[in-house]
């Protein structure tokens, strides 16, 4: 296990329960000559827990194509919106401000999450700002808009074809219109809205395949470019999806994707 770094100074981390080690990072750092892209990884879980097997072994992966990963702790339910997204800014802001420690590049920062951890993602692709140069706190002056984002058969509509348990985890048993609207992602997107790479499988049964539909059609109206890739079948939760015949594909075709965009 990687060195657990907290990411607000004022809060301490939790030990135990789907909280546990939250809100932190873990940073896996590729040495040699860079400075080398990031990807933080959010895992999934319907906003009531972080599934391992899509944190470490995603981060590790990235690792074996040239890419610096960070693992996201970010807060789960009973913590409501906008706690999950605050800490994922703030990872953002904090990777840029370690950038030359770290021997990354600030301006090769990326977001990858899988599920919820894919609303995360999304919604920081959506819901970004450009820091605060005037702030006494040095992390809060970078950017959280990231550079590129990977949806892993992501929740993204809070609406119809929304994941129930994502949606109550995230906002609570009586949500408004306007809460709702807000944290639909496909209904946020601008034309400044970081490129992003899609997966989905066309029947999962958790989080129905509209929601990466949406996304990418809306990406398509804005004119964000975006690779969208669905696969005919497949359970949800696939991770790397290493045992699954054709989804295991997702990663070489991610892999190319991030070349394409110079991580």
């Amino acid at each position: 296990m990687t060195e657990i770094l907290p990411l607000w100074e004022d809060i301490k981390l939790e030990e135990n329960g789907p909280n546990q080690n939250a809100p932190s990072i873990q940073p896996f750092l590729l040495e040699g000559p860079g400075p080398f892209p990031v990807m933080i990884v959010a895992a999934g879980g319907a906003y009531a827990r972080r599934a391992e097997h899509e944190a470490y072994p995603v981060a590790e992966w990235l690792n074996s194509i040239g890419v610096s990963a960070v693992v996201l702790n970010y807060r789960v339910a009973p913590y409501k919106h906008p706690v999950p997204l605050n800490d994922a800014k703030r990872a953002i802001r904090l990777v840029r401000h370690r950038a030359a420690d770290w021997n990354i590049d600030p301006n090769r920062v990326g977001i990858l999450g899988f599920s919820a951890g894919g609303h995360l993602a999304s919604s920081a692709g959506t819901h970004y700002d450009f820091g605060s140069p005037e702030t006494a706190e040095p992390i809060e002056r970078y950017s959280s808009r990231p550079d590129v984002i990977v949806l892993c058969y992501p929740v993204i509509s809070m609406g119809k074809y929304t994941h129930e348990g994502s949606r109550l985890n995230l906002l609570g048993e009586n949500p408004t219109q306007e809460l709702l609207n807000e944290l639909s992602n496909d209904n946020q997107i601008t034309e400044l809205t970081p490129p992003a790479f899609i997966w989905h499988t066309a029947d999962d049964a958790s989080v129905p395949v509209e929601n990466s539909l949406m996304f990418a059609a809306g990406l398509g109206r804005h004119k964000v470019p975006f690779d969208l890739h669905i696969f005919e079948s497949g359970r949800h939760g696939l991770g790397l999806a290493e045992e699954h015949p054709e989804a295991r594909e997702w990663t070489r075709l991610c892999e190319k994707w991030l070349r394409k965009q110079n991580f």
